[in-house]
Protein backbone atom coordinates (compact mmCIF):
# COMPACT_ATOMS: atom_id res chain seq x y z
CA UNK A 1 0.00 0.00 0.00
CA UNK A 2 1.16 3.52 -0.79
CA UNK A 3 0.77 6.11 1.93
CA UNK A 4 0.67 9.88 1.47
CA UNK A 5 0.54 12.29 4.37
CA UNK A 6 0.01 15.88 5.22
CA UNK A 7 3.18 17.62 6.39
CA UNK A 8 1.98 21.14 7.13
CA UNK A 9 3.04 23.46 9.94
CA UNK A 10 0.71 22.34 12.75
CA UNK A 11 1.26 19.50 15.18
CA UNK A 12 -1.55 17.42 13.68
CA UNK A 13 0.03 17.80 10.23
CA UNK A 14 3.37 16.64 11.59
CA UNK A 15 1.60 13.78 13.39
CA UNK A 16 0.22 12.64 10.03
CA UNK A 17 3.69 12.82 8.51
CA UNK A 18 5.30 10.99 11.44
CA UNK A 19 2.73 8.21 11.20
CA UNK A 20 3.41 7.76 7.49
CA UNK A 21 7.18 7.73 8.07
CA UNK A 22 6.87 5.09 10.78
CA UNK A 23 4.60 2.92 8.64
CA UNK A 24 7.15 3.17 5.83
CA UNK A 25 10.16 2.45 8.04
CA UNK A 26 8.39 -0.56 9.57
CA UNK A 27 7.66 -1.98 6.12
CA UNK A 28 3.89 -1.75 6.66
CA UNK A 29 3.38 0.67 3.75
CA UNK A 30 5.45 2.59 1.23
CA UNK A 31 5.43 6.34 1.72
CA UNK A 32 5.53 8.52 -1.36
CA UNK A 33 5.81 12.29 -1.76
CA UNK A 34 2.52 14.21 -1.84
CA UNK A 35 4.34 17.49 -2.57
CA UNK A 36 5.67 15.95 -5.77
CA UNK A 37 2.21 14.74 -6.74
CA UNK A 38 0.72 18.18 -6.09
CA UNK A 39 3.60 19.78 -7.98
CA UNK A 40 3.07 17.54 -10.99
CA UNK A 41 6.48 15.80 -10.85
CA UNK A 42 6.06 13.14 -13.57
CA UNK A 43 7.68 10.19 -11.76
CA UNK A 44 5.70 10.84 -8.58
CA UNK A 45 2.42 11.34 -10.44
CA UNK A 46 3.08 8.03 -12.23
CA UNK A 47 3.52 6.30 -8.86
CA UNK A 48 0.25 7.79 -7.59
CA UNK A 49 -1.54 6.65 -10.75
CA UNK A 50 -0.06 3.13 -10.62
CA UNK A 51 -3.29 1.58 -9.41
CA UNK A 52 -1.83 0.48 -6.10
CA UNK A 53 -4.01 0.90 -3.01
CA UNK A 54 -3.47 4.29 -1.37
CA UNK A 55 -3.96 5.55 2.16
CA UNK A 56 -4.16 9.35 2.33
CA UNK A 57 -3.58 10.82 5.81
CA UNK A 58 -4.87 14.36 6.30
CA UNK A 59 -4.44 16.20 9.57
CA UNK A 60 -7.14 18.84 9.23
CA UNK A 61 -10.29 19.76 7.33
CA UNK A 62 -8.37 21.34 4.44
CA UNK A 63 -7.70 17.84 3.03
CA UNK A 64 -4.52 18.88 1.19
CA UNK A 65 -3.48 15.26 0.58
CA UNK A 66 -6.85 14.34 -0.91
CA UNK A 67 -6.88 17.50 -3.06
CA UNK A 68 -3.38 16.78 -4.38
CA UNK A 69 -4.35 13.24 -5.36
CA UNK A 70 -7.63 14.35 -6.93
CA UNK A 71 -5.72 16.96 -8.96
CA UNK A 72 -4.04 14.09 -10.83
CA UNK A 73 -7.19 11.97 -11.07
CA UNK A 74 -6.48 9.62 -8.17
CA UNK A 75 -8.88 8.55 -5.42
CA UNK A 76 -7.33 6.94 -2.34
CA UNK A 77 -8.53 3.56 -1.12
CA UNK A 78 -8.63 4.99 2.39
CA UNK A 79 -8.83 8.64 3.48
CA UNK A 80 -7.76 9.09 7.10
CA UNK A 81 -8.78 12.35 8.77
CA UNK A 82 -6.94 12.81 12.05
CA UNK A 83 -9.22 15.66 13.11
CA UNK A 84 -12.10 13.16 13.14
CA UNK A 85 -10.14 11.15 15.70
CA UNK A 86 -10.00 14.10 18.10
CA UNK A 87 -6.67 15.61 17.04
CA UNK A 88 -6.67 19.39 16.58
CA UNK A 89 -4.32 21.93 15.02
CA UNK A 90 -2.05 23.48 17.60
CA UNK A 91 0.58 25.67 16.01
CA UNK A 92 3.83 25.96 17.90
CA UNK A 93 3.25 22.73 19.83
CA UNK A 94 4.38 19.17 19.19
CA UNK A 95 2.29 16.01 19.24
CA UNK A 96 3.02 13.50 22.01
CA UNK A 97 4.86 10.23 21.55
CA UNK A 98 1.76 8.47 22.88
CA UNK A 99 -0.34 10.09 20.13
CA UNK A 100 2.17 9.01 17.48
CA UNK A 101 2.22 5.43 18.75
CA UNK A 102 -1.58 5.31 18.91
CA UNK A 103 -2.07 6.64 15.37
CA UNK A 104 0.59 4.32 13.92
CA UNK A 105 -0.94 1.27 15.61
CA UNK A 106 -4.43 2.19 14.44
CA UNK A 107 -3.32 2.78 10.85
CA UNK A 108 -1.18 -0.37 10.73
CA UNK A 109 -4.22 -2.35 11.85
CA UNK A 110 -6.35 -0.70 9.16
CA UNK A 111 -3.76 -1.44 6.47
CA UNK A 112 -3.60 -5.08 7.55
CA UNK A 113 -7.40 -5.32 7.30
CA UNK A 114 -7.38 -3.75 3.83
CA UNK A 115 -4.59 -6.05 2.64
CA UNK A 116 -6.40 -9.22 3.74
Amino acid sequence: MLVYSCSGCSDVAQLANEAALRLDHAGVAEMSCIAGVGGGVPALVKTARSGRPIMAIDGCRLHCVLASLERVGVQPSEHVRLYERGYRKRRGLRYSEADAEHVVAELAERIAALDS
